[in-house]
């Protein structure tokens, strides 16, 4: 079988901006999630970057062509992306290619088009623990990683998030505030498979976490057109209070 081929897309504009994130990401935050597939994944995957600076963003339709799985991640720049790369990845998605939306990617162009709605929400940034509970862990996204994962500090996503009631929730997270979310929803949009994960604020070192490198991995491998390639390795753990 041959491997999965994924284009890690980063706006890449707090990387260039702001000393503190280039501090977390000297490489921007599209190599560290790289890094992370590649790092747990191997040989099931190849894995290459694109970002907003490069012509058409990257994403031109030969690369399009040969992507089956898009992660994007956006935050300051979502009007700087040019309808013409939106309408490219769109059809790409409905013709069967996966789609990752990171973080602030609830507001980008192509996953407010999939959605049909505001995708708004509420937030706050005052650092809180966010805990990331699987509401079905038996998802193959959910495959391996703790209940819950633990983030010690993140920017706070809260309910109403609008969208569509995702064909499969997977995560929700919780805050030390009360604060509630669904952080981890699955879509299905014509042949293509679209995962939204919330986890990602660009102050903090989410992509470094163990827990969310294995999350990214094992969508990656759901959102695989052909279906075939399962979770990534690794053994489950069992929730807290879960007994075999």
């Amino acid at each position: 079988m041959r491997p999965v081929r994924v284009t890690v897309w980063g706006e890449n504009v707090h990387e260039h901006r702001d000393d503190p994130v280039r501090a977390l990401y000297p490489d921007g935050m599209h190599s560290a999630i790289a890094a992370g597939l590649a790092e747990r994944l191997a040989e099931r995957v190849q894995v290459r970057t694109a970002t907003l600076q490069e012509p058409e963003h990257g994403l031109t339709a030969e690369l399009l062509a040969g992507t089956d799985v898009l992660t994007w991640w956006g935050h300051a720049a979502h009007e700087e992306v040019s309808d013409e790369v939106v309408d490219r990845v769109h059809d790409a998605v409905l013709g069967g290619m996966g789609l990752l939306a990171l973080h602030s990617a609830h507001y980008s162009k192509i996953f407010r088009r999939l959605m049909g709605t505001s995708c708004g929400l509420v937030w706050r940034n005052d650092g809180d623990e966010e805990l990331v509970w699987a509401v079905d862990p038996a998802h193959p996204i959910a495959a391996g990683v703790p209940q819950p994962i633990v983030i010690d500090g993140h920017e706070t996503y809260s309910e109403p998030f609008d969208v569509p009631a995702p064909d499969e929730l997977v995560f929700i997270s919780s805050s030390a505030g009360g604060e509630v979310f669904r952080s981890g929803c699955c879509f299905r949009r014509g042949k293509g498979r679209v995962f939204y994960f919330g986890p990602g604020d660009q102050a903090y070192p989410i992509y470094h976490h163990p827990d969310v490198r294995r999350v990214l991995a094992n969508a990656v491998l759901w959102a695989a057109p052909d279906g075939r390639h399962g979770a990534a390795p690794g053994s489950p753990k069992l929730p807290r209070g879960w007994f075999r």
